[in-house]
């Protein structure tokens, strides 16, 4: 296999697989309702934005469904991956301010550290866009 042929499998590797592990992970976030939306919009207010906690709640778990989703097939990916990147960078700062030990915020860290390498690498050639994009020449 040459190189860039290896690149953009592995690229698709990495987006599906952690797709997938988003959808799942934000599937009770999103059908959680209001309640569970405010719980993880409080979460803003250790970056001191206090206001509207439903609604960044429902971002969040917008973004990691939907991102999730969004990813699998390299639509969006830049955006997706900043929001994603943004959102585990949330997370973090609310575990090490509730005190929690690493290994608990080392997932959110660890990820946010992944989309930030995916916003720099781009999607790779194995997507929905690509394809979309030769199918208009």
């Amino acid at each position: 296999m040459n190189p860039e042929k290896s690149l953009n499998f592995g690229l698709l590797i990495l987006r599906v697989g952690i797709g997938i592990k988003f959808m799942i992970h934000g599937w009770p976030k999103i059908t959680g309702g209001t309640e569970t939306w405010e719980g993880l919009g409080g979460a803003m207010a250790n970056l001191g934005i206090t206001f509207a906690p439903t609604f960044w709640g429902f971002m969040a778990a917008l973004t990691e469904f939907g991102g999730g989703l969004l990813l699998i097939f390299g639509i969006l990916h830049r955006p997706v991956s900043a929001a994603l990147f943004f959102t585990m960078i949330v997370a973090m700062v609310m575990h090490i301010q509730m005190d929690d030990p690493f290994k608990v915020y080392s997932h959110s860290l660890g990820m946010a550290v992944v989309f930030l390498g995916l916003f720099f690498t781009g999607a790779g050639r194995y997507t929905l866009s690509e394809k979309l994009r030769k199918a208009n020449k």
